[in-house]
């Protein structure tokens, strides 16, 4: 579903992503993990077009997307949640819904126009929001939400667009226990019938969630495989822990 080959990014002389080789596969949940700086959120940034690459090459499905706009990678059923929480506070959960499903219709922001135009997404929005969990307060304002409730909107407005590939960077950030419980719940839920990547920091939710786990250090790739594989290289255990530790 998602393939890189030699992919980097420069910085005025400094590689933030090295020489990058990802395959991930159809119908799985694929994470990328590493120390802070590792190089994790650029390659993000690339694999969605946020940023262009230095070198290297990226195929979505297929498709060659290397260097393309965000738009036109997102045409290709790419979606995104970023790691700060970013939502119009006075507007209502539904409302925020029905922005992303019009701007994936082509109607961009045009919703006020025209009440009958608004009322054709009202099924669907209820429908996704009952899908992340927040079907009994779609009329609150999301400046009213509690954080969790925060990243499940923006989950939703990602499902949205109807990706096929869904690329979540940290998705429990910040959050305490219980809402991590729910939001790898939530992410099991919405994994049917299409591809995962995620960047995530705590190693409960790889271990609960993925099917593969790619370890990034100084940008480039350290480790590839299945969680208890990746978790017992002496080579990631140094890295995250340090040598000393890693000798034990």
């Amino acid at each position: 579903m998602l393939r890189t080959r030699g992919l980097a990014k420069e910085f005025t002389g400094f590689r933030a992503v090295d020489d990058v080789e990802l395959d991930v596969m159809p119908g799985t949940i694929h994470a990328l993990v590493g120390p802070n700086g590792a190089g994790k959120t650029t390659l993000f940034n690339l694999l969605t077009g946020f940023l262009k690459p230095s070198a290297g090459t990226i195929e979505i499905d297929g498709h060659d997307v290397t260097g393309m706009r965000p738009e036109r990678i997102a045409q290709r059923g790419v979606a995104r949640s970023f790691q700060i929480t970013s939502l119009f506070d006075e507007l209502t959960l539904a409302e925020h819904v029905e922005l992303a499903l019009q701007g994936r219709d082509g109607q961009g922001y045009r919703f006020w126009r025209s009440d009958k135009k608004l009322r054709r997404y009202r099924g669907e929005t209820a429908d996704l929001l009952e899908q992340v969990g927040l079907a009994d307060h779609a009329s609150r304002p999301a400046g009213s939400l509690a954080y969790g409730q925060k990243r499940a909107l923006e989950l939703a407005l990602a499902l949205a667009l109807s990706p096929r590939l869904l690329l979540l960077d940290e998705p429990t950030a910040g959050m305490g226990a219980e809402d991590v419980t729910r939001t790898i719940e939530l992410i099991q839920r919405v994994r049917a019938d299409r591809t995962v990547v995620l960047v995530e920091h705590n190693m409960k939710v790889v271990g609960d969630l993925t099917d593969r786990v790619t370890v990034l250090q100084f940008g480039k790739v350290l480790a590839e495989g299945p969680y208890e594989q990746v978790r017992a290289d002496p080579r990631v255990i140094t890295a995250y822990l340090g040598e000393s530790v890693a000798q034990r």
